[in-house]
């Protein structure tokens, strides 16, 4: 992995220091902060950079900070860790800027991954960006049901809230994820999205734009 420098603020100690030893065992440079209010406090803008954020935090919340970060104009790639039951709030964490997340429990290899596509992001001064005609064109390959799921995935929706919605089975919508996942060629749910909001999936015009449709 190229040098740089992670920011991690997460209120927990053993998650702060297990991810700060994997990422300096590969020569990255790591700064810690026990909360949200720490880090406004100690941030110093680094030109390759980016940072973890924990979205449930005491006192100040990673969506919060997601935030106040995005409207001092702090252009910083941000990761978002979130639980599995708290990805519709990792899909507004990505809407209000963050390039990418990572749900628990993640593996070494995912963070490094997610770190990785973070910094290059920061080398490039390009947050996450995304191919748009690429993606748009991937998204037109998609059948109605698949659209449909995919506006749904991006909105935060699990999978049986998708099912009960489009009046199908659990089992087909997994079907119709993975369907979707394969023609856009997503690497996760994370990039799924970010190629989604990248054509404007996730609002009625925008998605409708997307779709080719009428708004």
């Amino acid at each position: 992995m190229s040098e740089g420098t992670v920011f991690i603020v997460d209120d927990d100690e053993a998650v702060r220091e297990s991810l700060s030893a994997l990422l300096m065992s590969t020569g990255l440079n790591v700064i810690a902060f026990a909360s949200a209010e720490a880090f406004l406090l100690g941030y110093t803008p680094v030109q390759v950079s980016c940072a973890i954020i924990d979205l449930r935090m005491p006192g100040m919340d990673g969506m919060t900070l997601l935030e106040h970060l995005r409207s001092k104009g702090v252009n910083l790639p941000v990761i978002v860790v979130t639980g599995h039951a708290d990805v519709p709030l990792a899909v507004r964490a990505m809407k209000a800027g963050a390039v990418d997340f990572i749900e628990k429990p993640y593996t070494t290899a995912a963070m490094q991954d997610a770190v990785r596509r973070a910094l290059d992001s920061a080398r490039a001064g390009a947050l996450g960006q995304i191919d748009q005609t690429d993606a748009r064109n991937r998204v037109a390959s998609l059948t109605a049901r698949e659209r449909d799921v995919l506006r749904l995935l991006v909105i935060g929706h699990p999978n049986k809230i998708i099912a009960f919605q489009l009046s199908i089975s659990p089992r087909t919508v997994e079907i119709h994820r993975a369907n979707v996942m394969k023609k856009l060629n997503a690497e996760s749910l994370s990039h799924l999205v970010r190629m989604a909001l990248a054509v404007g999936v996730g609002s009625d015009e925008g998605t409708a734009s997307a779709l080719g449709e009428s708004p």
